[in-house]
Formats: structure tokens, sequence, C-alpha cells
């Protein structure tokens, strides 16, 4: 199966926090799941380092290194075809930030779930996994 990671699922999850649900996480380290995460997560997750908001053990580019080489996190390129997507979602309560829109659109477009904890995403045709 292909999943879609939310950047708190990716973050939790190779931080090993609490807070990654257990069936997130067995959707997540099954090596049978095709795991993939947007580039605008670790631009979101950068962002919120940046600022404080988040805490790594260790620099981002070995935070990186981990998601894609040890967690071997596959990056879903953003298309053209999630833009336009996004440019047609329309706003439901709780979901105006630009993130969860992409993430949203893209689990549309590839006809993918997300795993995520927002409980908003069931405003969407798309299914979560928590």
């Amino acid at each position: 199966m292909r999943v879609l990671l939310d950047s708190h699922a990716l973050l939790w999850c190779v931080l090993g926090d609490p807070q990654l649900s257990t069936v997130a996480e067995q959707t997540i380290l099954d090596p049978d799941n095709e795991v993939l995460s947007n580039p605008a997560s670790y631009w979101e997750i950068a962002i919120k380092v940046s600022i404080g908001k988040y805490t790594l053990n260790q620099p981002f580019p070995d935070f990186i290194d981990l998601c894609l080489n040890r967690y071997r996190f596959h990056v879903l390129p953003i298309e053209p075809k999630h833009a336009a997507r996004v440019a047609v979602l329309p706003f439901k309560p709780g979901h105006k930030d630009s993130f969860d829109r992409l993430l949203i659109a893209q689990a549309m477009e590839e006809l993918i779930p997300i795993v995520g904890r927002d409980t908003g995403f069931g405003n969407y045709p798309i299914t979560r996994i928590w």
C-alpha cells in the first residue's frame, strides 16, 4: 500500500515520539508499504525548528538523511496536477493551512491515504490512517 505522511507523523516516527499512534507506526514501518513524504513537510519542519517550535536531537540534514535512508521514505514530488487540485479544493472548517491543503490534494490525486492524526482530513474524500 502507498501512504502519504503528514508532517507530524513523519517527525514523530523518526523521533520515536509516543504521540505517534500504534496503527500509524505499524503502517509506516511495514516493509510492504511504500511510505511517501512531501517536500513541503521537510520545509514545514525546518520552519518550525528554526522558530523553536520543534527540537531535533541532531542537525536538520542528519534528520533528512534518516528519513530518506534509514526509514526509506520516498519523496512524492509536488506536481502541477497537485497544485491544480489545491486551486479547486474547498475550504473546510479547520483546513486553511497551506501544508495540509497540499497533502489533501496529493492524497486525492494519487488516491492514497494520509497517515496523520488530524480528524479534519475526514472532511475530504480521502482515507486517514491513525
